[in-house]
């Protein structure tokens, strides 16, 4: 399926994977699959699917539930095999990749995983310092990793947090205490599986808003899996302001327009790749189902 500005007009109708022109390397290249098949057992999770995420790009993807969204962020990160197909991360082929040398390439993402993930029996400064002590290609000292953590917990304004257990805080703190664990090594790419499921609107809007935040002030890029069209309307139109802490409108801008990318999973098949305007004049039922009825 073709990237970026390759898409074509008709983009916004839903095509099998198969017919679109080949997934183009590119320069920038930070996360790419070519035709990744991954099954379980019989069963095809994800189904000859290609795309090219490039830097600074965020990827909103949408889609039922076991369409496969999930799937791909573990995929991505060599968390399950795969059965065909070829993934690179940073322009490196990993697919399959022993889970040894899998270390320094994972080192350079970040994942904030779903429903959070804490370890209960550390305090949240030991969860979130949990990768900066033991990725092998980071390997911070305990002094260095201190201050760290602190940054990325004062980051998703948790600095009061760090002596406390996960089954002290609130669902939408644990959520933003996740975010501070993945953002803890300064990646440059954030997996965010359903970071807003569960959550009522005002802390949903919260957590987007810090991963608004990190896409600004670090220039990350994120692929950010959810079933909320208001999750990727925020990150397609807003931006952060760091001078009062709050986002504001950036009017539908062009860049921010190409910026953010909108993925539809359905049944294991990317049946839509495109921007924001693409997405909203698709007829396909199934793709109006996420824009017209979100939660």
């Amino acid at each position: 399926m073709a990237s970026g500005n390759q898409l074509s007009p008709t983009a916004a109708q839903p095509v099998p994977n198969s017919q679109m022109p080949p997934v183009q390397a590119s320069d920038d290249s930070v996360l790419r699959f070519e035709h990744v098949t991954v099954r379980f057992d019989e069963e095809v999770a994800l189904n000859d699917v290609s795309f090219d995420v490039r830097r600074g790009q965020t990827r909103i993807i949408l889609g039922a539930a076991g369409s496969g969204k999930s799937v791909l962020l573990k995929a991505a990160t060599g968390l399950v095999p795969v059965a065909s197909g070829d993934i690179f991360l940073f322009d490196q082929r990993t697919t399959n990749l022993p889970e040894a040398e899998m270390y320094a390439v994972r080192s350079k993402v970040g994942m904030a995983f779903q429903e959070s993930a804490l370890f209960d029996s550390m305090t949240i400064a030991q969860n979130v310092a949990y990768p900066l002590l033991n990725q092998p290609s980071i390997k911070s000292k305990p002094d260095e990793a201190r201050a760290k953590v602190k940054e990325a917990l004062e980051f998703v304004e948790l600095g009061q947090t760090l002596q406390k257990y996960p089954s002290e805080l609130s669902g939408g703190m644990r959520r933003r205490a996740a975010i501070a664990r993945a953002v803890v090594t300064k990646p440059p790419l954030l997996l965010y599986d359903s970071p807003t499921a569960g959550l009522d609107p005002i802390t949903a809007h919260t957590i987007m808003q810090l991963i608004i935040k990190e896409r600004d002030v670090d220039d990350t890029t994120a692929l950010v899996v959810t079933h909320r069209y208001q999750d990727g309307n925020l990150v397609a139109n807003f931006r952060y302001n760091s001078h009062n802490g709050t986002l504001e409108s950036s009017h539908h801008t062009t860049a921010m327009q190409s910026s953010t990318r909108f993925m539809v999973m359905r049944e294991g098949k990317l049946i839509f790749e495109g921007d924001q305007d693409e997405l909203e004049a698709s007829k396909d039922p199934y793709i109006c189902k996420f824009v017209k009825h979100a939660d």
